[in-house]
């Protein structure tokens, strides 16, 4: 079931152009049309190793994360969500099916050296996504310092070599005084392993990381240099349990369509596809009663390219 409205033109160029503050919290995605055409230096940060590698609590096989998971409901401690995408060296493709490798400590710093609890595997899908949820790590001493909340990451693209590596939260006291997190350049550099959290809705912190890494992908037409052709500026309420209203413009008569993926990268749902004159509609969301609990993506496609996405999260 959906219903879509179409509402005053000017409005939307004022909400779209506010949606676009918040794009920093929205994976990048983007499209080049030749590798040798596009110049990604200014956009396209290769991700560094850490200067303290892999560390000492690593644990081989871990378990593969169900339903994006890593933390049990009742793990105790700040519920986390982690999203992004896994691109090239130089940002022009997506890699798909590249293994995720996460260990953390818990709410009180510690790891579980014994079981896998706050370890597990996840893959990008086909659009070279991935996700988790979890807890914020605590802190921990590290000789006479503390060691600022981590997380520990193995990113390994199929044929390619892994690169280990630890991501880091904005505002954390003791990255000033990490033997790693405070290194800004260089090899080794964490400048762009050091990434906001904002509060969603739910009230549970998210963070965007995407990871540039060595590997062969698939070129995808999306991009945010395409957003003068549409937008999904708002989806509500997110997280939803029965009903989304999806709220979305676009700035040209173009052929439109809304499709919904799940985290693997499958189409679950396409809510509509049909020309639209410029303007700014809304078209509603009602999931399959079968349909599971978890993350998924709605994406707008204009003219057959994918120009804009946001995540929700159905309970």
């Amino acid at each position: 079931m959906l219903k879509r409205n179409k509402k005053n033109r000017r409005q939307f160029l004022k909400n779209s152009s506010l949606s676009l503050l918040s794009l920093t919290a929205i994976p990048t995605i983007l499209k080049a049309n030749s590798k040798k055409s596009i110049n990604f230096k200014s956009t396209c940060n290769p991700t560094t190793e850490d200067a303290y590698g892999q560390g000492p609590f690593y644990t081989p096989n871990a378990p593969n994360i169900i339903n994006g998971q890593l933390a049990a409901v009742n793990e105790i401690g700040t519920r986390m969500i982690i999203s992004g995408q896994v691109l090239n060296l130089d940002c022009s493709e997506v890699i798909p099916n590249t293994e995720i490798d996460i260990w953390h400590a818990d709410n009180e710093g510690i790891y579980d050296n014994v079981g896998f609890n706050l370890r597990g595997v996840t893959s990008t899908n086909s659009q070279g996504f991935y996700i988790f949820e979890t807890i914020k790590p605590g802190f921990y001493l590290n000789g006479s310092t503390y060691r600022p909340s981590h997380i520990h990451i193995k990113i390994s693209p199929p044929g390619f070599n892994s690169l280990i590596t630890q991501l880091y939260f904005q505002g954390d006291p003791y990255i000033p005084t990490d033997g790693a997190a405070s290194i800004s350049n260089g090899s080794l550099d964490a400048t762009h392993r050091i990434i906001p959290l904002v509060l969603n809705s739910n009230g549970d912190l998210e963070g965007t990381w995407d990871i540039v890494v060595d590997g062969d992908g698939v070129v995808l037409g999306s991009s945010y240099l395409h957003l003068d052709k549409g937008i999904i500026y708002n989806t509500f309420p997110n997280p939803f349990t029965n009903e989304l209203e999806i709220n979305y413009g676009v700035f040209n008569k173009s052929k439109v369509a809304i499709s919904v993926f799940n985290i693997t990268g499958e189409k679950v749902a396409s809510l509509m596809d049909e020309i639209l004159n410029s303007g700014k509609y809304s078209v509603s969301w009602i999931p399959q009663q079968n349909l599971p609990i978890g993350y998924y993506f709605i994406a707008i496609i204009i003219n057959d390219l994918q120009v804009h996405y946001l995540k929700v999260q159905k309970q």
